[in-house]
């Protein structure tokens, strides 16, 4: 990652990662899929109701693979093999601790925090049951996020994609056993994501049992070193306070959509699914800007940053542009994979009509912000992002959206592309401004090393 021509290796790194992402929503689109078609009336509305909620709740803890995967990008492009080891065994046993967290938090207080989303009362039962099931699995969602993270900081991106292939592929199988067969409803796609979850854990610490070298993993060594958590939460709090922020600009968005009954809940909830494989498919070159980034700086290679940037922003907007609008052009035929009733389906083209088509904003911005983390400015993309895309969202929520002339899905979900085109300008912004801090030539890696 620190030689060579960038693109090739770039893509390398992303397209195995883009696909690993799409396989992991696939757990999510089995789910809505299966209960969309085979379970009982309001089911599609109940779990794509949880969506939001689940992200809120988990992006704060997802933030430490962000901060896991700088942390060992930059030890791997310094050859530093005793930090790299202290960040693998301190990344492990952070995600165990916080996935119970999240199990405890999401099991006791799922009805109140779906209360507060005023989700109908014929829906609540139903999302309630789906995500105290769903949160069992917290920890090993962070141990195999947390593991991908520390193998993607060396450019393995493949390992991850097989074990998510293998998984997904029994979480599908899983779904159509427990819904069509044993009749479970909600909590039989829930259990089914919740054992596929396990296994993809236990394949990616398996994998890193058998790594040579500083990336090995050994139960002797599972501690937390004091200063490698403070490193961690130092990138990775406010990357997922970021990602907390917005989902909670999407619950606020989510409580609104809910006011318009239960169709336009399942409609939003199956073009919210589909809008997820796009959004991967950019993230994918964001997390390549963050991790080139990173290993580049840890390596001394200066010159070689705002060429990252601009390679992997160009990448992402392809990919937004492409995806994004033969999603929209095909919207019709997916939404009815979901759901084949005529009103659910509009309802989804309306909002696919302004996020599918202006997605690429929303890719190259997340790119930006990947730099920006690449070069540990860890606080400043939150606040920008807190006043950017979900400060203008919540705000227009709560005034112009209240106007009965303004009180329409057109007029709630035009929120998101305004919202990134805005955010994206203050990020480039910040990244001019930051990158000429950095020296413009390259150092030794002791130096770069010494300056962290």
């Amino acid at each position: 990652m620190t030689s060579g021509a960038i693109l090739p290796k770039l893509l390398k790194l992303s397209l195995p990662l883009m696909l690993s992402s799409v396989l992991q929503l696939l757990f999510n689109a089995a789910d809505i899929i299966v209960v969309g078609n085979f379970a009982s009336q309001n089911s599609l509305a109940a779990v794509g109701n949880t969506a939001s909620l689940v992200n809120l709740m988990t992006s704060l803890f997802l933030g430490l693979s962000t901060g896991t995967n700088v942390l060992a990008s930059h030890y791997l492009g310094a050859d530093d093999k005793i930090r790299v080891s202290k960040t693998v065994h301190t990344a492990i046993i952070t995600s165990i601790f916080s996935g119970l967290l999240l199990t405890a938090a999401g099991c006791i207080f799922a009805p109140q925090l779906l209360e507060l989303m005023q989700t109908p009362e014929d829906v609540l039962p139903l999302s309630a049951l789906y995500l105290r099931i769903y949160f069992i699995g917290m920890t090993a969602m962070l141990i195999y996020n947390l593991g991908s993270s520390i193998l993607r900081a060396k450019g393995d991106t493949k390992r991850p994609l097989y074990y998510l292939t293998l998984s997904g592929a029994v979480n599908v199988g899983l779904n159509l056993l427990f819904v069509i067969v044993f009749q479970m409803d909600v909590a039989g796609v829930a259990l089914a994501t919740v054992i596929s979850q396990c296994i993809s854990a236990f394949l990616i610490i398996r994998c890193l049992m058998k790594e040579e070298g500083a990336l090995k993993f050994e139960f002797s060594k599972l501690r937390a070193d004091g200063q490698t958590v403070a490193k961690i939460l130092k990138i990775g709090i406010p990357a997922g306070f970021q990602g907390m922020l917005f989902s909670l600009s999407n619950v606020v968005i989510q409580s609104s959509v809910n006011g318009f009954g239960a169709e336009v809940m399942a409609g939003s909830a199956a073009a919210s699914s589909i809008e997820g494989f796009i959004w991967v498919s950019m993230n994918a070159f964001s997390q390549g800007a963050l991790t080139f980034t990173s290993a580049n700086i840890g390596a001394g290679k200066y010159s070689r940053i705002n060429r990252i940037a601009v390679i992997s922003c160009s990448c992402a907007a392809a990919a937004g542009l492409i995806f994004g609008n033969l999603a929209y052009i095909f919207g019709t035929q997916l939404l009815s994979i979901y759901d084949k009733r005529p009103e659910v389906i509009q309802a989804g083209l309306v909002r696919m009509g302004l996020v599918c088509t202006m997605y690429c904003t929303c890719g190259i911005m997340d790119c930006i912000v990947g730099s920006i983390r690449g070069m540990e400015y860890a606080v400043t993309p939150t606040i920008v992002s807190l006043i950017g895309a979900c400060g203008l969202r919540i705000i227009w929520i709560f005034t112009g959206f209240t106007m009965e002339e303004f009180h329409t899905e057109f007029w709630l979900f035009i929120s998101y592309p305004v919202s990134w085109i805005i955010t994206f300008l203050a990020h480039l912004v910040c990244y001019i401004f930051m990158r000429r801090r950095l020296p413009k030539g390259d150092i030794s890696p002791e130096t770069a090393v010494h300056q962290e």
